[in-house]
């Protein structure tokens, strides 16, 4: 399964400037928040959450909120997602794969993950 996201960086400057901090912790954990230099990247963590959840194939909401897919970096760098226990099991999630990328005015994020065979 594959999502993908876009979000015009602009959006999450104004979001950012209207809602500040508070309005990160909507979406990203107290973690996230962390690893967080600039609304650039900001965007670009709303746009992997967002392409989770459509691979998922049910959007944020009731079964998948923003705080049941995490993410964090690599030693170098790289974006790690990780999914909620309750999400993980009820999806059957085998592995999940993570790419963003930042080019003029737009951040896009491309999620893809195996789910295990049943048995």
């Amino acid at each position: 399964m594959i999502g993908i996201d876009l979000i015009k960086i602009d959006r999450m400057k104004r979001f950012l400037d209207r809602f500040g901090t508070q309005g990160l912790k909507k979406f990203l954990t107290s973690e996230e928040i962390e690893l967080i230099k600039n609304h650039r990247n900001a965007a670009g963590f709303w746009a992997a959450k967002e392409a989770c959840s459509k691979a998922l194939g049910c959007g944020i909401g009731k079964e998948c909120g923003f705080h049941d897919i995490h993410l964090s970096k690599s030693p170098k760098g790289a974006p790690i997602i990780t999914l909620s226990q309750h999400v993980k099991l009820a999806f059957n999630i085998a592995n999940i794969s993570v790419s963003i990328t930042h080019d003029g005015e737009y951040a896009i994020a491309v999620v893809a993950f195996q789910q295990d065979l049943p048995l």
